[in-house]
C-alpha cells in the first residue's frame, strides 16, 4: 500500500506535483465538504491501524490475488458506494479511511534511484490552487503549520502502510488467507447473490495454529486484527441492503473485482 510514483498512480490520483515553494508560495488550501472521486469506489485500502475503527462500519477484507491489502468494503458491487451520495457527501455515519483523507496529498518517489520521498499532490484536485481565499501552504517562504500538518500525516501514512505490508506478509507465511465467498439470499431473487473475488481469513487454520504461532500473533497484535476483520464481515448483509435501499444494487451477477490497486 506504500505510495507510487507518478508513472503508477494508485487510486484517486489523476497527476502527482512535488510542492515546492518557489512554483506554489502563493497556493492556498479551501476545506472540501465532498469526496466526488469517492462515489464510484466501493473498496478502499485500509491500514491496520485502522481495523479496530473500521470494523464498526463496514467489512474489512483482502483483496484478491498475490500482494494483497486489506480493503474497506464501501459497496458489494464495483462502482457502488453506500456511504455516499451522488456529490460524494457522507450520507450517514461511516468511517473514512487515512487513504481517502489523505487526498490529494502523498509521499512519492520523484526519482526511481533514490529513496527519497517528497510531499507531492495532485494539480486536478479542485481544492488547492492560487486562491484569493484559503490556508497558505506557505508563510515568508517556508512551509505552513497546515503543509507541516500534511506532511506529518502523510509520513504516519507510510509508516501504517509498512506496518500493513508486514501484517499480510505474516499472514501469507502463515497461510492464513483464502478466497472469500458470500452468500446473501433475499426475497427480490430466487437464487442468492454470490460475491466472490476477494481473500479472507480462515478460521479453520487460525484455530489450527500451533501454540507457538498462536503466541506470536498474540504478542506482536496481530491477533485483534484478525478478530476485528472476521467481526466486520458480518457487515456484508448490512452493505447488501444498503444497495437495495439506495436503488445502487444488485446487479444479476454481483461479484467483487479480482484485484485492487493501492
Amino acid at each position: 500500500m506504500a505510495s507510487a510514483p507518478a508513472n503508477s498512480l494508485p487510486i484517486f490520483y489523476n497527476d502527482l506535483l512535488p510542492l515546492s515553494s518557489a512554483d506554489h508560495v502563493d497556493y492556498k488550501v479551501q476545506p472540501a465538504d465532498a469526496a466526488p472521486f469517492l462515489t464510484t469506489s466501493h473498496a478502499v485500502p485500509l491500514t491496520v491501524d485502522e481495523f479496530v475503527s473500521a470494523q464498526r462500519f463496514a467489512p474489512i477484507i483482502f483483496s484478491a490475488g498475490t500482494d494483497s491489502v486489506p480493503l474497506l468494503l464501501m459497496g458489494l458491487n464495483e462502482g457502488v458506494n453506500t456511504f455516499v451520495d451522488a456529490e460524494g457527501k457522507l450520507n450517514g455515519p461511516a468511517y473514512i479511511p487515512a487513504y481517502v483523507r489523505r487526498y490529494p496529498w502523498m509521499l512519492a518517489k520523484l526519482r526511481p534511484d533514490s529513496d527519497e520521498l517528497s510531499l507531492c499532490f495532485d494539480p486536478t484536485s479542485s481544492t488547492i490552487g492560487a486562491f484569493d481565499e484559503g490556508q497558505a501552504l506557505f508563510e515568508d517562504g517556508k512551509p505552513s503549520e497546515l503543509t507541516q500538518g500534511v506532511l506529518k500525516f502523510c509520513e504516519d501514512f507510510e509508516q501504517a502502510a509498512a506496518r500493513t505490508g508486514q501484517f499480510v506478509r505474516d499472514l501469507e507465511e502463515m497461510d492464513l488467507l483464502m478466497e472469500g465467498e458470500v452468500s446473501i439470499q433475499t426475497p427480490i431473487a430466487e437464487q442468492p447473490f454470490v460475491y466472490r473475488g476477494f481473500r479472507m481469513i480462515n478460521e479453520e487454520k487460525l484455530r489450527d495454529l500451533r501454540g507457538d504461532q498462536l503466541r506470536k500473533i498474540n504478542q506482536n497484535g496481530m491477533l485483534p486484527l484478525i478478530h476485528a476483520h472476521l467481526f466486520s464481515l458480518q457487515l456484508m448483509r448490512d452493505v447488501f441492503e444498503a444497495q437495495i435501499a439506495q436503488d445502487k444494487g444488485p446487479i444479476p451477477k454481483p461479484e467483487l473485482p479480482a484485484e485492487a490497486t493501492a
